[in-house]
């Protein structure tokens, strides 16, 4: 097959099957970023509410870099990867500072800030300005290791720069057009999870995956290593007015978050009560809640927990807890708690990020 007599049919089919999105209808360079680095491991439907949030609130890349940072964060509650919208701000910061408060309409300088890899990079360039540039990333990956056979593992970074090059070497006269006509079927046609719906693809006569009937055998990926699997146990602290919570250390896994108090392992009743009494707080009632567990990339929490009445909740005997007594509006307001405490957070009565009800 000759690569690039896809051109056509793809374009064809994405100018009369495209999304309306909402950073498609307007797609300066800075929405196109908000909404790609939004997009990186969370679904369409999901960004959706929380891109017309955080638009409403930082309408350009000047108000993003004034904003504080708990702030953000709290914006953010709910996508998940809080890194990413660390790294939002310290790119505004520098685009601010040495780009004139507009990012840089260059592939090769977009590269160079703060969280924007080649594919970031490549989306910014061709959807916001038009440069030819390429937008690899796992849909695209996925389209080509179906249409082309393609054997090497598509998650090292020499699979991806040859993809990158094939993109390139037919990128027509619309590179916007083409990158998201490539990402759009590889998200809603040839998808990641189940059979492709091969019936309903412009390059299904093209395809040798789909001619050979070996479509699921593609992409090629290096198994992935075990989760390391932590068992932890989860603490609802509360009086009649406050509930209990804690900043998470401002380095590693979910830094500078807040949490309910917890311990290592799967804790009884009466090690809780045993623990809570040495920190100074008396337990009224202790009841045990639902387990729960939450995937992070490499490590996977197993959960249980109890909600835990007192009678009020005061400075403890032991400070190294640094905990937080707030009421749930405080909380809901201003405290920015992983999803990975979802299961718990209902006990105070408050919603994590933005919920379809």
């Amino acid at each position: 097959m000759k690569i690039e007599t896809i051109v056509t049919p793809l374009l064809d089919w994405f100018y009369s099957q495209a999304r309306i999105l909402p950073w498609r209808e307007n797609p300066t360079p800075y929405r196109v970023w908000i909404s790609e680095i939004m997009l990186q491991q969370t679904r369409v439907e999901a960004v959706k509410p929380y891109y017309d949030r955080f638009m409403q609130r930082l309408e350009s890349i000047e108000e993003l870099a004034l904003i504080e940072e708990q702030e953000l964060l709290k914006l953010w509650e709910g996508l998940g990867y809080y890194n990413r919208a660390r790294n939002l701000k310290k790119t505004a910061n520098i685009v601010v500072d040495q780009y004139d408060g507009k990012l840089p309409a260059s592939y090769e300088e977009l590269q160079k800030l703060p969280g924007i890899g080649s594919y970031t990079a490549g989306a910014v360039a061709s959807i916001a300005y038009k440069i030819k540039a390429p937008a690899v990333d796992g849909n695209v990956l996925r389209v080509f290791s179906r249409l082309l056979l393609y054997e090497k593992d598509v998650l090292s970074q020499k699979a991806k720069k040859e993809i990158e090059q094939l993109v390139m070497e037919i990128m027509p006269d619309d590179p916007a057009a083409f990158n998201q006509a490539l990402m759009e079927l590889g998200a809603l046609v040839c998808v990641p999870n189940g059979k492709p719906k091969c019936e309903k693809c412009p390059l299904e006569n093209l395809c040798l995956a789909k001619a050979e009937d070996r479509m699921m055998e593609y992409p090629k990926k290096t198994p992935k290593k075990p989760r390391v699997i932590e068992n932890r146990t989860i603490l609802v602290i509360k009086d009649q007015n406050k509930a209990a919570i804690q900043k998470r250390p401002e380095k590693g896994l979910l830094a500078g978050m807040y949490e309910f108090p917890s311990l290592n392992g799967h804790v009884s009743e009466e090690d809780v009560i045993a623990y809570l009494k040495e920190t100074g707080i008396e337990v009224i009632r202790i009841q045990a809640l639902e387990k729960s567990k939450h995937i992070f990339s490499h490590i996977e929490w197993h959960m249980i927990g109890y909600e835990v009445r007192v009678d009020e909740l005061s400075p403890l005997k032991k400070t190294n807890e640094q905990l937080l007594f707030m009421t749930a509006k405080d909380t809901q307001d201003h405290y920015p708690i992983p999803t990975a405490f979802l299961a718990y957070t209902k006990y105070l009565n408050i919603q994590l990020g933005i919920y379809e009800k």
